[in-house]
């Protein structure tokens, strides 16, 4: 199973970015889907999960500005990013949880996309 992200760039403080992640492989079901960060010299970070049925958990950085969603016909996860601030500035990386269509449990993860917030 391979996630493809898109949609990352540089943008002003204050600015929206919208980022996509499509899996593709065989997959039967994906449970959780999620986006997380990595700042330069810091720890990959939660940003936002989402489960097969919509429920979602934030970081306390990003909620009221992040909202996070799913298509499960397209196997997408997205994630609507608005006021921007500098201290977003990461890679961010999709990842994701399911089985496969031979009743194999996976994990994956997305190649990153770079998110730039200028001040």
């Amino acid at each position: 199973v391979q996630l493809q992200a898109s949609g990352g760039g540089l943008v002003q403080a204050g600015g929206s970015l919208r980022l996509s992640c499509t899996a593709s492989g065989s997959i039967f079901r994906f449970n959780a889907m999620g986006w997380r960060r990595q700042a330069p010299g810091k720890q990959r970070e939660l940003v936002a999960d989402i489960t097969a049925g919509g429920s979602t958990n934030y970081a306390a950085s990003v909620k009221g500005r992040f909202t996070i969603s799913r298509d499960n016909a397209k196997n997408t996860v997205y994630l609507q990013m608005n006021n921007l601030k500098p201290d977003d500035t990461a890679v961010y990386y999709c990842n994701g949880e399911g089985k496969t269509i031979w009743g194999k449990d996976f994990g994956s993860w997305g190649q990153g996309t770079q998110v730039t917030v200028s001040s």
